[in-house]
């Protein structure tokens, strides 16, 4: 357990030291959506490509993964949406099942789970993005979008808003950069390296500032018994979950690989996405409720995230 605190406390150090930073104003509140951009739109991206780039296509999406987080990611939003829709409206009930199923796969869980694991678990974690970003994120806003009554209209927004993500094409550009055999040339490779190395402490970092941000904005006060469930719904029923769906299917005779199946049910515990609370402002939805099962998620991930980190691998026979 100690070599595994050794490896998660810095995570969780840098969330801190950006929630700090924004709240003792040492970094201005006018910054913070421009440290987001940067690491959105150039040094995930990168991080992304190069991981892309460093293995076949087969050990980047295994499509037994894949389909097992679909799965339960469609079931998560199932169970929240049905368990908070009479006290929620529509809408705010749609945003609560986002967060209780969207993990913060890309800004902390990618570097978290390659350090913890190595670069051979950069295709899980990826799978786990593909699917958040184009199923998830997409079928919680549309979700949202009919409830203000839009129609057809909403599902076409929500999935431009996936397709526009530069994540999902950093991934296809390195896939495609794994396929040809193409390297990049030298200068252009040393930008996106430095660019990639960036990508885990400012995220980090940013994810601390984006929590502060969304406490400030929230607009309303919530009671805990309207997000505490939540959140405890994506740091346990969400792993849980995966690694049920996942032991099924390899007792029905699917080949998922234990290393696999070990690293998608701790990106699924990992804590909220943090960028959802912008999207609940955006939605004009309730982003104090957003903003607090986000947050509460975050701060209690640091000893559910571990002890899971500790017991999965041990069950899956990894250690």
């Amino acid at each position: 357990m100690s070599s595994i605190f050794a490896v998660t406390f810095p995570f969780f150090a840098l969330v801190l030291g950006g929630y700090l930073a924004a709240r003792r104003g040492m970094l201005p509140e006018s910054a913070i959506p421009g440290l987001n951009a940067f690491v959105l739109f150039f040094a995930l991206p990168c991080l992304l490509l190069r991981f892309g780039a460093s293995m076949p296509f087969a050990q980047l999406i295994d499509p037994g993964l894949m389909g097992t987080y679909a799965v339960c990611a469609l079931a998560v939003v199932a169970l929240t949406m049905a368990l908070t829709r009479r006290q929620e409206g529509a809408k705010d009930a749609a945003f609560g099942a986002l967060v209780a199923a969207f993990p913060n796969t890309g800004f902390m869980g990618v570097p978290l789970l390659v350090a913890l694991f190595g670069e051979r678990a950069a295709g899980p974690v990826i799978t786990t993005i593909l699917v958040d970003l184009v199923l998830t994120s997409s079928l919680c806003l549309a979700l949202a979008e009919s409830a203000g009554g839009r129609g057809p209209a909403g599902w076409a927004r929500a999935l431009r808003g996936a397709f526009t993500n530069p994540l999902p094409w950093a991934i296809a550009a390195g896939a495609a950069l794994a396929a040809s055999g193409l390297v990049l040339p030298g200068p252009v490779n040393e930008v996106v390296r430095m660019l990639a190395d960036a990508a885990s402490p400012v995220a980090l970092f940013t994810i601390g500032a984006v929590l502060w941000r969304a406490g400030r904005h929230a607009h309303t006060r919530t009671p805990p018994s309207r997000f505490l469930p939540v959140a405890l719904v994506k740091l346990f029923v969400h792993p849980l979950l995966v690694l049920a769906t996942g032991l099924a299917a390899r007792a029905a005779g699917w080949p998922l690989p234990d290393e696999g199946l070990a690293v998608l049910v701790l990106a699924a515990a990992l804590p909220s996405a943090s960028n959802v609370s912008m999207l609940a402002e955006r939605y004009q939805a309730d982003n104090g409720r957003v903003a607090r099962i986000i947050m509460a998620s975050t701060v209690l991930s640091f000893l559910s995230f571990t002890a899971l980190t500790a017991w999965v691998p041990r069950l899956l026979q990894l250690q």
